[in-house]
Protein backbone atom coordinates (compact mmCIF):
# COMPACT_ATOMS: atom_id res chain seq x y z
CA UNK A 1 0.00 0.00 0.00
CA UNK A 2 1.17 3.44 -0.51
CA UNK A 3 1.21 6.70 1.32
CA UNK A 4 -2.17 8.57 0.01
CA UNK A 5 -1.51 12.26 0.13
CA UNK A 6 -3.77 14.62 1.71
CA UNK A 7 -4.57 16.04 5.42
CA UNK A 8 -5.47 14.61 8.59
CA UNK A 9 -7.12 17.02 10.66
CA UNK A 10 -6.44 17.26 13.84
CA UNK A 11 -8.51 15.49 16.76
CA UNK A 12 -9.39 13.28 13.88
CA UNK A 13 -8.10 9.88 11.83
CA UNK A 14 -7.39 9.12 8.59
CA UNK A 15 -10.68 8.08 6.86
CA UNK A 16 -11.95 8.44 10.65
CA UNK A 17 -9.83 5.83 12.49
CA UNK A 18 -9.37 5.43 16.03
CA UNK A 19 -9.02 3.53 18.48
CA UNK A 20 -9.65 3.33 22.45
CA UNK A 21 -6.96 1.14 23.55
CA UNK A 22 -6.87 0.96 27.73
CA UNK A 23 -8.15 4.75 27.88
CA UNK A 24 -6.18 6.04 25.70
CA UNK A 25 -7.68 7.71 22.10
CA UNK A 26 -5.54 6.75 19.35
CA UNK A 27 -6.19 8.48 16.03
CA UNK A 28 -4.43 7.08 12.86
CA UNK A 29 -2.83 9.87 10.75
CA UNK A 30 -0.90 7.94 7.86
CA UNK A 31 -1.01 4.68 6.94
CA UNK A 32 1.23 2.75 4.28
CA UNK A 33 3.56 0.05 3.98
CA UNK A 34 6.12 2.07 4.74
CA UNK A 35 5.32 4.12 7.69
CA UNK A 36 2.67 4.02 9.94
CA UNK A 37 1.73 7.30 12.22
CA UNK A 38 -1.20 8.03 15.00
CA UNK A 39 -1.70 10.49 17.44
CA UNK A 40 -2.34 9.66 21.29
CA UNK A 41 -3.87 11.46 24.07
CA UNK A 42 -2.70 10.43 27.40
CA UNK A 43 -4.71 11.36 31.13
CA UNK A 44 -2.58 11.75 33.84
CA UNK A 45 -1.73 8.27 35.22
CA UNK A 46 -2.08 6.46 31.74
CA UNK A 47 1.27 4.61 29.65
CA UNK A 48 2.28 1.98 27.54
CA UNK A 49 4.21 -0.24 29.49
CA UNK A 50 7.62 -0.98 28.43
CA UNK A 51 7.81 -3.73 25.09
CA UNK A 52 9.97 -4.49 21.64
CA UNK A 53 9.65 -3.70 18.09
CA UNK A 54 11.55 -6.36 17.06
CA UNK A 55 11.28 -4.96 13.15
CA UNK A 56 10.39 -1.07 13.70
CA UNK A 57 11.91 2.12 14.46
CA UNK A 58 9.64 4.17 16.60
CA UNK A 59 9.52 8.00 16.89
CA UNK A 60 7.78 10.31 19.65
CA UNK A 61 6.95 13.52 18.66
CA UNK A 62 5.31 14.96 22.35
CA UNK A 63 2.93 18.17 21.03
CA UNK A 64 1.28 18.83 24.37
CA UNK A 65 2.23 18.30 28.18
CA UNK A 66 5.03 15.74 28.98
CA UNK A 67 5.51 12.17 29.00
CA UNK A 68 8.20 9.75 31.12
CA UNK A 69 9.89 7.69 28.85
CA UNK A 70 11.58 4.14 29.73
CA UNK A 71 13.90 3.95 27.32
CA UNK A 72 17.02 0.61 26.89
CA UNK A 73 16.44 0.94 31.02
CA UNK A 74 16.76 4.25 31.17
CA UNK A 75 14.17 6.87 32.56
CA UNK A 76 13.67 10.25 30.18
CA UNK A 77 11.73 13.44 30.64
CA UNK A 78 9.82 14.43 26.84
CA UNK A 79 8.34 17.93 26.69
CA UNK A 80 6.49 19.17 23.87
CA UNK A 81 8.54 19.92 20.41
CA UNK A 82 10.83 17.46 22.03
CA UNK A 83 11.11 14.53 19.32
CA UNK A 84 12.13 10.97 20.81
CA UNK A 85 13.67 8.36 18.78
CA UNK A 86 13.62 4.29 19.85
CA UNK A 87 15.39 2.11 17.32
CA UNK A 88 14.23 -1.45 16.46
CA UNK A 89 14.89 -3.78 19.31
CA UNK A 90 15.17 -1.25 22.02
CA UNK A 91 12.93 -1.69 25.04
CA UNK A 92 10.92 1.70 25.28
CA UNK A 93 7.85 2.55 27.29
CA UNK A 94 5.82 5.54 28.15
CA UNK A 95 4.10 6.72 31.05
CA UNK A 96 1.84 10.21 31.84
CA UNK A 97 3.17 10.72 35.68
CA UNK A 98 2.28 14.49 35.04
CA UNK A 99 -0.93 16.02 36.22
CA UNK A 100 -2.05 16.78 32.88
CA UNK A 101 -2.99 15.12 29.36
CA UNK A 102 -0.23 14.44 26.96
CA UNK A 103 -0.92 14.35 23.18
CA UNK A 104 1.59 13.21 21.42
CA UNK A 105 2.36 12.05 17.11
CA UNK A 106 4.01 8.79 16.87
CA UNK A 107 5.34 6.92 14.01
CA UNK A 108 6.74 3.48 13.13
CA UNK A 109 8.92 2.17 10.15
CA UNK A 110 8.10 0.00 8.14
CA UNK A 111 4.48 0.21 9.09
CA UNK A 112 4.30 -3.78 10.25
CA UNK A 113 0.75 -5.10 11.57
CA UNK A 114 0.91 -2.05 14.07
CA UNK A 115 -2.06 -0.99 12.66
CA UNK A 116 -3.84 -4.15 12.18
CA UNK A 117 -3.09 -4.72 16.23
CA UNK A 118 -4.61 -1.65 17.44
CA UNK A 119 -8.01 -2.39 15.03
CA UNK A 120 -7.61 -6.11 17.28
CA UNK A 121 -6.88 -3.88 21.07
CA UNK A 122 -9.85 -1.45 20.16
CA UNK A 123 -12.10 -1.38 23.35
CA UNK A 124 -10.48 -4.48 24.89
CA UNK A 125 -10.46 -4.66 28.43
CA UNK A 126 -8.16 -8.15 29.36
CA UNK A 127 -4.63 -7.05 29.81
CA UNK A 128 -3.81 -10.73 29.28
CA UNK A 129 -5.37 -11.04 25.76
CA UNK A 130 -3.58 -7.73 25.20
CA UNK A 131 -0.21 -8.99 25.55
CA UNK A 132 -1.06 -12.05 24.01
CA UNK A 133 -2.13 -10.09 20.98
CA UNK A 134 0.26 -7.71 21.04
CA UNK A 135 2.86 -11.04 20.81
CA UNK A 136 0.98 -11.96 17.84
CA UNK A 137 1.65 -8.85 15.77
CA UNK A 138 5.64 -8.13 16.48
CA UNK A 139 5.10 -6.25 19.68
CA UNK A 140 7.35 -8.31 22.49
CA UNK A 141 5.82 -6.89 26.17
CA UNK A 142 8.51 -7.46 29.02
CA UNK A 143 7.80 -8.56 32.47
CA UNK A 144 6.26 -5.66 34.75
CA UNK A 145 9.34 -5.27 36.70
CA UNK A 146 11.01 -3.40 33.86
CA UNK A 147 8.65 -0.38 33.98
CA UNK A 148 10.40 0.71 37.60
Amino acid sequence: MDLQKGITRDGEGVDGIGWSIFGQAYYAKAHCDATFAFETNSAPGQAVPVHIHPDQDEFILVQEGELDLKLDGEWFKARAGDLVRMPRGVPHGYFNKSDKPCRALFWVSPAGRLKELFDALDELTDEEEAVRLSAAHDVEFLPPEANA
